[in-house]
C-alpha cells in the first residue's frame, strides 16, 4: 500500500531546542532498541515508523547493536527509509551509537577509535545513508583513553558522516571530562542519553546539574523502565510482554518487588485522568534538563497512548510529593 505522509504531522506538536544547538527535537523519540528487528513483524515495525512520522515525532533512536539480531534494526529502518522516505530525509533526525559488543574479537567492543569509526561505517551501509544526524559513544570505556573516543567522535563530525556528535550513560564527571575534550578539539558535544525514569533517577545525583550547568541536550532511555511503568505488569507478567521473551533486558525478577509502587502510580494516574505510561513520560519531561524522552514500543497503539501525555503534562505540588512518597 503507497504511504503518504500526513500533511498536518507538525500542526500539534512543539519541538525542544537541543541544548545550545541549533537543533530542536520532539518531546518524544522512537528507539527502535526492541521490536524492529528480524525476529520481528517488518510490517508492524513499518506501520509504526510512518504513525510516529505522521504524529511529528520526527527523530528515530538507534544504535549498531539493536536488533535482535545486532545490525538487524538498521538494517530494516533502512529498508523502510528507502521505501517510504525517499525524499523526507531533510525532515528526519536518524541517530546510532557504538559502544556495546559488535562482532567478535578485540576490536568490536567500548570505546577505541578503530572499533567507533568501523562500526559508523557498518550502520551507514546498513540504513543506506551518507551520515547519520548524531552519533554517540554508547558508554564510557574504563580501559581507553577518553581523549582518544572523544577524538574518534571529532573525526566522524569532521569526516561528515554525523552532523552531531553525544555521549550516553556516562556519569557526571566522565561527562565534565568529556565536555572539556570537545572543547579542545572544537567540535561541540550536542546531547547526553542517560537511562531516566521514575524508577531509576540516577541523574539527579548530579548529572542533571552538569547537563544544565553546560546547557547540553539530553534525552533520556527507558522513560518507561522498559514497560514497568504501563499498565501491562500490574497484574502478572503478560506472554506477549517483553518480560517474557528471554533476548530481552527486563528480568521478571525486577517485577513483583515493585508491583506496591506500580499499583500505588496507577491510582495516582488514574485522578490525573491518564494511563499510568503517560504519567511516567511527564514526569521525566519535567525535569527542566530532559530535551526529549525515547519510548520503545510494538504497536501503533502504544505510541498513540505515548503522545496522550500532553493532554496533562503538568503536576501540582502535592502530586509531585505523592510520588516521591511513593517510591521512597
Amino acid at each position: 500500500m503507497n504511504w503518504t505522509p500526513d500533511p498536518k504531522r507538525y500542526k500539534d506538536i512543539t519541538y525542544n531546542r537541543c541544548g545550545r544547538s541549533g537543533l530542536m527535537l520532539p518531546p518524544l523519540s522512537l528507539g527502535l532498541w526492541h521490536n524492529f528487528g528480524d525476529v520481528d513483524d517488518f510490517d508492524t515495525a513499518k506501520a509504526m515508523i510512518r504513525f510516529a512520522f505522521d504524529s511529528g515525532i520526527t527523530h528515530f533512536d538507534l544504535a549498531n547493536n539493536y536488533g535482535p539480531s545486532p545490525g538487524s534494526a538498521e538494517q530494516n529502518f533502512g529498508r523502510i527509509l528507502k521505501e517510504d522516505f525517499g525524499s523526507l530525509r531533510d525532515e528526519l533526525v536518524i541517530s546510532s551509537k557504538a559502544g556495546y559488543e559488535m562482532w567478535p574479537g578485540p576490536y568490536g567492543n567500548f570505546g577505541s577509535r578503530k572499533y567507533l569509526i568501523a562500526s559508523l561505517d557498518q550502520s551507514l551501509q546498513r540504513m543506506g545513508l551518507d551520515y547519520v544526524d548524531i552519533f554517540y559513544s554508547h558508554r564510557f570505556d574504563p580501559d581507553t583513553p577518553l581523549e582518544e573516543t572523544i577524538g574518534a567522535l571529532d573525526h566522524v563530525v569532521r569526516q561528515g558522516k554525523a552532523l552531531y556528535a553525544g555521549i550516553s550513560s556516562y556519569s557526571a564527571e566522565q561527562t565534565e571530562d568529556a565536555l572539556a575534550i570537545f572543547k579542545k578539539l572544537g567540535t561541540p558535544c550536542l546531547i547526553h542519553q542517560p537511562s531516566y525514569s521514575m524508577l531509576n533517577r540516577w541523574i539527579d545525583d548530579g548529572l542533571t546539574d552538569t547537563l544544565l550547568k553546560h546547557k547540553l541536550g539530553c534525552i533520556v532511555f527507558c522513560p518507561l523502565a522498559q514497560g514497568l511503568l504501563t499498565d501491562k505488569y500490574l497484574n502478572g507478567i503478560p506472554d506477549n510482554s517483553r518480560a517474557a521473551k528471554s533476548h530481552t533486558a527486563l528480568n521478571k525478577d525486577r517485577i513483583t518487588p515493585e508491583l506496591a509502587k506500580l499499583r500505588k502510580l496507577n491510582n495516582l494516574a488514574m485522578e490525573r485522568k491518564q494511563s499510568l505510561a503517560c504519567m511516567a513520560l511527564a514526569w521525566v519531561l519535567k525535569n527542566p534538563a530532559v530535551t526529549s524522552a525515547v519510548i520503545g514500543a510494538s504497536s501503533v497503539e502504544q505510541i498513540r497512548d505515548s503522545l496522550n501525555f500532553r493532554k496533562n503534562a503538568d503536576f501540582t505540588e502535592k502530586e509531585l510529593k505523592q510520588i516521591d512518597m511513593i517510591l521512597e
